[in-house]
C-alpha cells in the first residue's frame, strides 16, 4: 500500500476539469527544481553541512490540483527548521532514501524519523524483565519439586507398565552371609593330605624323604576316619595329615581303585567331623561350596552351583578300571590339590567329594581348571566308606560281559542290525549274566532306565544298582529285540 504522498505525486500538475492550470511549484512528484527555489534536498544538505538534524514532520496533504506551498519558498520556513534542530546523537546510521516516483535523476532525500529510549526507560524496562523472568522460573522449580500439594510433574506420576511373570525367591539370607557361615562350619572338617615318598641317596648312603604331592580329605567321624580319592594316595610310602595347624601321620584303612575312593585313620578322638547331606535330592542350579588345598594352599574354599547331575566316566588305568557314576558337576573352582576335599551345600552339609576336573590342556602338562569340576555323589561315597572301615575293602554289583562299543563303522563291518550299543564278546561262566540267558553276539541297548550306547554306559548302569538287585537288561539278537532279567552279584566272587 502506498501513502497519501504518492497519491499527490500522481495528480500534482494536472489541472482540473474547470479550472486554468495552477503555477509550477516545486514538490514531491514534480518533474524537477524551478529556477531561483531550493529543493527540500537543498535544504537537507545544507542543514547536514551544519551538523542539523531535521525532524520530519508530518507533510501537510493538498487536494486534488493543489501545490504543496511550504516546499515552494524554503526560506520562508528556515525558522520552522531551526525551531525543530535537535541535538546530534552519539551514533547516526544511514539516512534512509523517500519513496520516489518523479522522472528526475535526484531523489529526494527525507531524514528517517528515530525513536529514542532515555537511560532510565532501558534500565526500568531491564529490572521489570528480570523480575518477572524471576517469578518464572521460581514457578516452574515449584511445580517440577512437586512442593505445590496435590500437583505432581508429569514424571512423577507412576506410570502403567505391563506384567511380567513373577518369581518368587526365598533365600534364608545374602549370599556372602551364607559363604562365611558355611566356611566357618566346613572348613574346620577338611584336612591337607601330604604324600610323602622315601628314597635312597648314593652319595651319603641314606634314606631320605621328599614331598611328592599333596590333596585335601574330609574327616567324617570324631574317631579320626577320613575319606580321600585313591589317586591323592597311591603309591605314598608316608602320609601326613594337617589337623588345624598340627601335622599328624595316618594309616590306611583300606582303598577301592575301582571307584577312587580311599578311607584313612589318624589317632585321637574328638575331631570335627563334618555333617553327612544326601546327593540324591541336589538340584541343577543349587548353591554349593568347594573346600580344599589347591596346590598345597589350605582351607581354601570356592563357590559356585550345580552346573549339571548325573555325569559318568570310565577310566583304565595300568591294573584297575575305574568307574565313575553319576558325578555332580559344578562351576565352583577346583584345581590339583582339591582332590578328596568336600563338596557342601548351603548348610554345610557334605553331598560330593571332589574328584575330576575338566582341563583345557588335557592329558598334556599340568591340569588347568577350567570351571568344570566333578565330585563323587555322597551316597555312594559313604557308602563304599563304610564297607571300608567294616571290611577293609568295598564290593560292587556286577553282571559278568566284556563288551565292545557298537558305532556305525562296527555296525557296517560286521553288518550289525543297530549302530549303537554294547556288543558281547565274552560271558564269564556263572556269572548273572550267564544265568540271565545273555549270549555271546547280543547287543545290549538298555540296563534299566539306563540307554547303553557304549561300554561306560554298561558299567554305569550296572554301578547304579546294589549287589543282589534285579536289574531289566535288553538286548538285541539277530533281527529280535529281548528283554532279559538279571540278578546282580558281587564283584567280590570273581576274586
Amino acid at each position: 500500500m502506498q501513502d497519501d504522498r504518492d497519491q499527490i505525486s500522481e495528480t500534482a500538475g494536472r489541472p482540473a476539469a474547470d479550472e486554468s492550470p495552477a503555477p509550477p511549484s516545486v514538490g514531491p512528484g514534480l518533474p524537477g527544481p524551478v529556477a531561483g527555489m531550493r529543493s527540500p534536498a537543498d535544504v537537507a544538505r545544507e542543514a547536514e553541512r551544519t551538523d542539523w538534524h531535521i525532524h520530519s514532520e508530518p507533510e501537510p496533504l493538498a487536494s486534488e490540483g493543489e501545490s504543496i506551498a511550504w516546499m515552494a519558498d524554503a526560506d520562508t520556513h528556515l525558522a520552522d527548521i531551526e525551531a525543530h534542530q535537535v541535538t546530534p546523537p552519539s551514533s547516526s546510521g544511514p539516512l534512509p532514501v523517500c519513496d520516489y516516483v518523479g522522472d528526475g535523476d535526484e531523489p529526494c532525500e527525507e531524514p528517517a524519523v528515530q525513536k529514542r529510549w532515555s537511560s532510565a526507560a532501558v534500565i526500568t524496562a531491564a529490572a521489570m524483565g528480570a523480575v518477572v523472568g524471576g517469578l518464572f522460573v521460581a514457578a516452574g522449580l515449584v511445580w517440577a519439586l512437586g512442593l505445590v500439594p496435590g500437583v505432581r510433574p508429569l514424571s512423577a506420576v507412576p506410570q502403567e507398565r505391563s506384567r511380567e511373570a513373577t518369581v518368587t525367591i526365598n533365600p534364608t539370607g545374602r549370599v556372602t552371609d551364607v559363604s562365611e557361615a558355611v566356611a566357618a562350619k566346613v572348613v574346620p572338617s577338611v584336612v591337607n593330605v601330604t604324600i610323602v615318598s622315601q628314597g635312597f641317596n648314593p652319595f651319603t648312603g641314606t634314606r631320605v624323604e621328599r614331598e611328592a604331592g599333596n590333596g585335601s580329605g574330609v574327616i567324617i567321624r570324631p574317631d579320626g576316619h577320613i575319606l580321600t580319592n585313591n589317586h591323592v594316595i597311591e603309591g605314598a610310602d608316608r602320609i601326613v595329615v594337617t589337623v588345624g595347624v598340627e601335622d599328624v601321620e595316618a594309616t590306611v584303612v583300606g582303598t577301592d581303585p575301582s571307584s577312587d575312593l580311599a578311607v584313612l585313620k589318624i589317632e585321637g578322638e574328638g575331631y570335627p567331623a563334618i555333617e553327612i547331606g544326601s546327593s540324591k535330592d541336589l538340584k541343577v542350579g543349587q548353591y554349593v561350596m568347594a573346600v580344599g588345598s589347591p596346590f598345597g594352599l589350605e582351607k581354601t574354599v570356592t563357590a559356585g552351583i550345580v552346573s549339571a547331575l548325573n555325569r559318568t566316566d570310565v577310566v583304565s588305568g595300568l591294573q584297575d578300571i575305574t568307574t565313575y557314576t553319576n558325578l555332580i558337576q559344578t562351576d565352583a573352582a577346583i584345581n590339583p590339590g582339591n582332590s578328596g576335599g568336600a563338596l557342601v551345600d548351603e548348610r554345610g552339609r557334605l553331598v560330593g567329594i571332589n574328584t575330576l576336573i575338566q582341563s583345557p590342556s588335557g592329558a598334556v602338562g599340568a591340569p588347568q581348571s577350567a570351571g568344570i569340576g566333578f565330585a563323587i555323589p555322597v551316597d555312594f561315597a559313604i557308602d563304599i566308606a563304610e564297607q571300608i572301615i567294616e571290611t577293609g575293602r568295598a564290593t560292587h554289583p556286577y553282571l559278568g560281559v566284556s563288551t565292545q562299543t557298537v558305532d556305525e563303522s562296527i555296525a557296517s563291518q560286521f553288518g550289525l542290525p543297530v549302530t549303537e550299543g554294547a556288543l558281547v564278546r565274552f560271558v564269564q561262566p556263572q556269572s548273572p549274566a550267564e544265568a540271565a540267558g545273555i549270549e555271546r553276539g547280543d547287543i545290549i541297548v538298555q540296563i534299566g532306565e539306563r540307554q547303553v550306547g557304549s561300554v561306560e554306559d554298561v558299567f554305569a548302569g550296572i554301578r547304579e544298582h546294589k549287589v543282589g538287585d534285579t536289574v531289566r537288561i535288553e538286548v538285541v539278537r539277530g533281527e529280535t529285540r529281548r528283554t532279559l532279567t538279571a540278578t546282580l552279584g558281587s564283584d567280590a566272587d570273581r576274586r
